[in-house]
């Protein structure tokens, strides 16, 4: 149940397309060819021009290059996009040592490829360019030619004021990077683990649906098989004197009520398994609890005699795998019991999982079901491993307030230990447009 659950989605490879990055050089290139348009004919100053042309002509045939030998649906990756926005750095830094360095105020320009490769790139790549653009800036605050400025004297600022803009080119530079890096990777996590979710209920659909084709190949497999019994047994009855084809076809006649009766249990065995048929909460309990059974650890069920009848729902693959594998993380991490109690009434239904085991640390609590949230643990006296909470229960959550439910995740009450999950739904979406709350039977 929780070799999906199990899967490392946390690792997707981090391609960029060609075309992306492309467009943003091409961005940075119009930009600063503006600049310097402007600094040298709008505000008359002098400007080393055919240089910083000459730099940004470089980056243009650049562009031209790559989109000419690669195609621009290209997906890069990561090591290769990483080498792009450090020559966009260095670019950069080329051209502010040409025009002051970091008194021009263009240099806070570093921050945008360290900020770009933290929203798509891995962290180490991350961190190797942000101690690139601070290399640039700190070698900018000494090594410079002058600010383009009006006059014959240049402006010259004094070093205590160079200092605090190296200081917050750094910061801005770490801590924007790292708010970036962390908005980027939630939205990664969640999307993965969305995408997981959307997997398990798939494959638990198909194994529904199994037994609903199984029913229906039994059912056409019937009315052939029928008519070769027929047949076999007035041809057995129609044959005189011939013992070999008499024996001959009383073995055609039992072969075939054999396939009568192997096609009978297996439209019995799928009658209560159709992808739309209809289940007590006892059944999807006992369903759960039965594949748990058998690890060391005693499971005991409990049914609440209620007023109004057990609530029937359709046999949803969701709320059985949800259920499921809230189980089998309360067997995991057991001592010696797991506790499922069940209880309803005309407007809700509960079922209380709860276990003897060391339950839910405090720092986990409110974040439990959150995508891979784990807290591993050794193994006990019986080497049986306790597997963590992590992407298997945030799928489950996810499928089962799909289905109406609410859960809430609880530890027991002192002197007791353990950890309780509440799974609760209205009535009314348990059980479909059938619901209804008459007496008990």
């Amino acid at each position: 149940m929780t070799d999906v659950a199990a899967s490392d989605f946390r690792h997707p490879g981090r391609y960029v397309r060609l075309d992306t990055i492309l467009r943003l050089r091409w961005l940075a290139a119009l930009g600063q060819l503006m600049a310097i348009f402007i600094v040298a004919q709008g505000l008359e100053f002098e400007v080393p021009v055919v240089a910083c042309v000459a730099i940004v002509a470089v980056s243009a045939l650049l562009n031209l290059a790559l989109q000419i030998a690669f195609n621009p649906m290209r997906r890069l990756e990561p090591v290769f996009v990483a080498g792009l926005l450090a020559l966009n750095i260095v670019e950069l830094a080329a051209l502010l040592f040409l025009t002051g360095g970091l008194q021009n105020p263009f240099s806070f320009l570093f921050l945008g490829p360290v900020l770009i490769s933290a929203t798509v790139l891995p962290i180490r790549l991350t961190v190797a360019l942000g101690l690139l653009a601070v290399g640039c800036a700190s070698a900018l605050v000494y090594f410079h030619l002058p600010l383009p400025w009006e006059g014959d004297e240049p402006l010259v600022l004094p070093p205590i004021y160079l200092l605090g803009v190296w200081t917050s080119i750094l910061l801005t530079i770490g801590v924007t990077s790292l708010y970036a890096f962390q908005a980027a990777e939630e939205a990664r996590k969640l999307s993965d683990a969305l995408a997981a979710t959307e997997l398990v209920l798939t494959r638990e659909q198909h194994l529904t649906q199994i037994d609903g084709l199984a029913a229906a190949a039994a059912h056409e497999l019937g009315t052939p098989l029928s008519t070769i019994f027929l047949i076999s047994r007035e041809l057995e009855k129609s044959v005189k004197g011939d013992d070999q084809l008499t024996a001959d076809l009383k073995t055609l006649r039992e072969q075939a009520q054999r396939c009568r009766d192997i096609l009978a249990k297996i439209t019995q065995l799928s009658a209560s398994g159709a992808p739309f048929d209809r289940m007590p909460l006892s059944t999807l309990i006992e369903e759960t609890v039965a594949p748990h059974r058998d690890f060391g650890i005693e499971i005991k069920v409990r049914l609440a005699v209620a007023a109004t009848r057990e609530p029937v729902g359709a046999r949803n693959p969701a709320i059985l795998y949800g259920v499921g594998n809230i189980l089998e993380n309360a067997v995991d991490f057991a001592r010696k019991r797991v506790e499922v109690n069940a209880w309803w009434n005309a407007d809700t239904v509960e079922i209380v999982i709860a276990d003897d085991g060391p339950g839910i640390a405090p720092d986990l609590l409110k974040r439990i079901g959150e995508p891979y949230l784990s807290r591993r643990r050794g193994a006990d006296e019986a080497q049986r491993p306790r597997a963590g909470l992590g992407l298997g229960v945030f799928i489950a959550r996810t499928l089962l307030e799909r289905t109406g439910a609410k859960v809430s995740f609880t530890n027991r009450t002192f002197p007791d230990h353990g950890a309780v999950v509440r799974i609760v739904w209205p009535r009314v979406r348990f059980e479909g447009e059938e619901s209804t709350a008459g007496p008990a039977d």
